[in-house]
């Protein structure tokens, strides 16, 4: 299905953040791996966290689950000996469950996503896995990806965190588990180091010590601990509220979010502090956002790294700033479900802005006055470009057409409900070419 965004000058309303994919997903990992029944309240529905259900389910856990709550008896560190998983095309998903997957005999992770998640690296996870002696088949490091695990050992491992920092939590999620104590050492630079404070987090609260160095760089965790059956609440998300606020801040609105917490560890919390720095009109208090837009934005600077899944929500609030925005250390973005800045920056292009990239740089230079829009243009099946693409939309002269705009489902299926109910103008239609 494709969805075409018309103009809209004014946003106005109130909506509750949907709920952390993020989180949602590591809740019901740890959850599986305790021995004992969790309950996970508010969780999130999207397309990763279902595909988590969906493969903790497959392991062996017991879920059951209401409109407030899912709970689950967990598997603890005895999975089911399965043949295959898949994640669809989720993949943090994909990387936590290759490390679960090693105390398993044999499991392959299937590939039905070749253009999006199949095109995704995992050599460095792969690598860690197979010096702790789980044997490995793969791809060149893509799926499918077949997994004879059994006995990983602990000890001494290397993981590089300059692609992602989802293998260092993968392996977090593992070695407490293991027999042996371990020590991580992390090789070359961090990726999302924020991230890896939530997994951090959720493990303390699943009754697993780990001591991690300030920088992150280095971990000491025991071996033989058990995760601990727990009752979590998750957080509102502010990677998808990230595009609902630079929705509401490049319009002229009155829009309020419930459900963001002052004090979350989610790095992509920085939108509040870039819409401020942009001179948009917005208070935050008592975990509500509230946004006045009058569509006036000054251009900003901001370092990228700890807010990755908001950074194109900024840069599509930037297009219409006044001067030019910098967006920098922001390379991780190019191993997402799509190039996120290639692929990304060719589309804004299309609806008519201003963008320049390097390896690690989005450069924008701003258009008050908007964009002439009225094109077709291609998302590359991301939900986190459909999303930026929607906010270009709203502040185009003509009509703009985001092809196979469904796949906003992988993270924020009600995205467009969310925005319609603000007064947004977007219309799903069949895919077709005008």
């Amino acid at each position: 299905m494709d969805v075409i965004v018309t103009p809209t000058p004014n946003l106005q309303g109130e909506i509750g953040a949907l709920s952390s994919k993020n989180y949602t997903t590591r809740y019901l990992l740890v959850a599986a791996l305790a021995e004992g029944t969790s309950t996970i309240h508010f969780p999130a529905h999207s397309e990763d966290s279902d595909a988590m259900r969906r493969c903790i389910r497959d392991l062996g856990a017991v879920l059951e689950e209401d409109e407030q709550k899912i709970v689950i008896t967990g598997f603890g560190s005895k999975p089911k000996d399965i043949k295959e998983l898949d994640v669809g095309n989720a993949g943090a998903v994909l990387r936590f469950l290759m490390a679960i997957a090693s105390i398993c005999p044999d499991v392959t992770f299937v590939n039905r996503y070749p253009d999006s998640l199949g095109k995704r690296p995992h050599q460095d996870l792969i690598d860690s896995l197979t010096a702790m002696g789980v044997e490995i088949e793969h791809n060149e490091g893509k799926l499918p990806i077949r997994i004879k695990g059994g006995k990983p050992r602990g000890g001494h491992i290397q993981v590089s965190g300059n692609i992602s920092s989802q293998f260092l939590s993968a392996l977090l999620f593992l070695t407490p588990l293991l027999e042996e104590d371990s020590e991580i050492e992390v090789l070359h630079d961090l990726k999302s180091k924020v991230v890896v404070g939530q997994t951090l987090e959720v493990l303390e609260q699943a009754g697993i010590t780990i001591h991690a160095d300030e920088d992150y760089m280095r971990f000491k965790v025991p071996g033989n601990q058990s995760y601990q059956a727990r009752e979590y609440t998750v957080q509102g998300d502010y990677p998808g509220s990230a595009a609902i606020l630079a929705a509401a801040a490049v319009t002229n609105s009155n829009v309020i979010v419930h459900r963001l917490m002052e004090k979350s560890k989610q790095g992509e919390r920085a939108i509040i502090d870039v819409l401020k720095m942009m001179e948009v009109p917005l208070t935050h208090e008592n975990n509500v956002v509230h946004v006045k837009g009058n569509g006036k934005l000054k251009a900003v600077e901001f370092d990228g790294d700890h807010a990755t899944d908001a950074v194109l929500a900024m840069v599509a609030a930037a297009v219409f700033a006044e001067g030019t925005s910098r967006f920098y250390n922001v390379e991780n973005l190019r191993y997402k479900e799509c190039d996120r800045i290639t692929d990304y920056l060719n589309e804004l292009r299309k609806a008519g802005a201003n963008v320049e990239e390097r390896q690690a740089e989005i450069i924008v230079h701003g258009s008050p006055e908007g964009l002439p829009g009225g094109v077709e243009i291609n998302a590359h099946y991301d939900h986190r470009v459909i999303m930026a693409l929607t906010i270009v939309g709203l502040r185009s002269k003509e009509p703009l057409r985001i092809k196979d705009a469904h796949h906003v489902a992988k993270s924020y299926p009600n995205y467009f409900d969310h925005l319609k109910a603000l007064g947004a103008q977007v219309e799903w239609v069949e895919a077709a070419s005008l």
